[in-house]
């Protein structure tokens, strides 16, 4: 019996690096840096193994995931030798990922939206079933999708469920099905991109009434983590912010995805609001270029224009430059972990201890990282206090 980890885009350069590197670090081939979870912080409060995870899902894409490791490789964002050396794991991991052919958005899907939730619920069911697993957490690793209008069809699960069999094209994206399949089979959740899912109220009141524990959305990384650590800096100095800007420029398929409008839009929703909300009336504005041939590297370069005492114009810039799929796929080994000990605890519903992790979390208070990070401390402490009365 093991712990399932089920990936929505198995196959993406996300995936990969997140799948290759649990196993590197099983076969102590490397080290878990990067891990917030491996910090000292979290030892001795029984967080699952990493040998544990038992990994699978599904993408478009039909490509071997051991072929993908290579390309990685080759592109620097894992080193070189893994894929060789793990050829073996990695293989007998594809054996639990299935190609799914994936529908665009405006489209409909064969058969209709009820019929995509009724596959999609079969393939996760198989994989708990062929794998005896205790616990299945899904995590959304696929590329952004275009927002879709939040109508009262997606107020209550009972609506929801009635309006699918008759909506047409543009109704809903795969994101939201597979957050829905995802909750109806017992399934804990994790949206780890800008996409709406399990934070629409008919999808929460399921996660609920299930006691299913979920978390989201869009992983914090690079440029955002950054801005969350900064601005409060110039809220604690009382130093006036006037204007933010940020360029990034990012070449993988996820930079290509984005260059579509609808997908840019959704994303940018997500990376501004951390800075609009701590800062007010501050002038934010953020883009992203798609640049084919920087790959998974990506680059953000950021100008702060604030004002000092006695109205003094200041500028701060900086440049922040890394590995993309590096950067995220610890995270998602942490939240993983850290859902599935929340769901041990029998804690439901969204949790608000993961904000740290997201650009913009669904039940956090704050978008000032430190705050963030004290309200997983304090979460820590109650596990450590619980732990200890089961003792007694």
């Amino acid at each position: 019996m093991g712990i399932g980890v089920y990936f929505i885009g198995a196959r993406g350069n996300v995936a990969t690096t997140v799948i290759t590197g649990a196993l590197a670090i099983r076969s102590n081939r490397a080290t878990g840096t990067g891990m917030v979870t491996e910090g000292p912080e979290f030892r001795g409060i029984g967080l699952t193994g990493l040998p544990d995870l038992v990994f699978g899902g599904v993408d478009v894409n039909s490509k071997p995931l051991h072929e993908k490791a290579i390309e990685l490789g080759e592109a620097r964002v894992l080193p070189s030798q893994l894929a060789a050396a793990l050829r073996d794991e990695l293989t007998g991991v594809d054996r639990n990922i299935q190609t799914v052919q994936g529908f665009a958005y405006g489209a409909i899907p064969k058969g209709g939206y009820l019929a995509e939730l009724t596959r999609i619920e079969e393939r996760i069911a198989r994989f708990r079933t062929d794998n005896s697993l205790d616990r299945v957490i899904v995590v959304n690793l696929c590329s952004t999708e275009p927002h879709f209008a939040e109508t009262a069809d997606f107020d209550t699960p009972e609506a929801l469920m009635a309006a699918l069999p008759k909506a047409g094209g543009g109704f809903c994206t795969g994101t939201l099905l597979n957050a829905l399949a995802a909750l109806r089979q017992g399934c804990a959740y994790v949206n780890f991109t800008p996409s709406q899912a399990s934070e629409l109220p008919a999808l929460r009141k399921i996660a609920r009434d299930s006691r299913l524990p979920h978390a989201g959305k869009d992983g914090k990384t690079g440029e955002t983590l950054l801005k969350t650590v900064l601005g409060p800096m110039f809220l604690a100095r009382n130093l006036k912010v006037l204007s933010w800007m940020g360029n990034n420029f990012l070449g993988n398929n996820d930079g290509a995805v984005l260059d579509a409008p609808a997908s840019k839009d959704s994303k940018l929703r997500q990376k501004d609001v951390a800075l609009r909300e701590m800062l007010g009336g501050a002038f934010v504005r953020t883009d992203i270029q798609y640049v084919p041939s920087l790959g998974d590297w990506k680059t953000a370069w950021d100008l702060i224009h604030f004002e000092g005492f006695l109205g003094t114009p200041m500028t701060m810039q900086f440049t922040w430059q890394g590995c993309d799929s590096a950067l995220a796929a610890p995270l998602v080994l942490d939240l993983v972990r850290l859902v599935d000990l929340a769901w041990q605890r029998g804690e439901s519903g969204m949790l608000a201890q993961l904000a740290p992790f997201f650009k913009n979390p669904l039940d956090g208070h704050t978008h000032d990282f430190h705050q963030q990070m004290a309200g997983l401390y304090a979460w820590l402490d109650t596990v450590r206090a619980g732990q200890t009365r089961e003792r007694k």
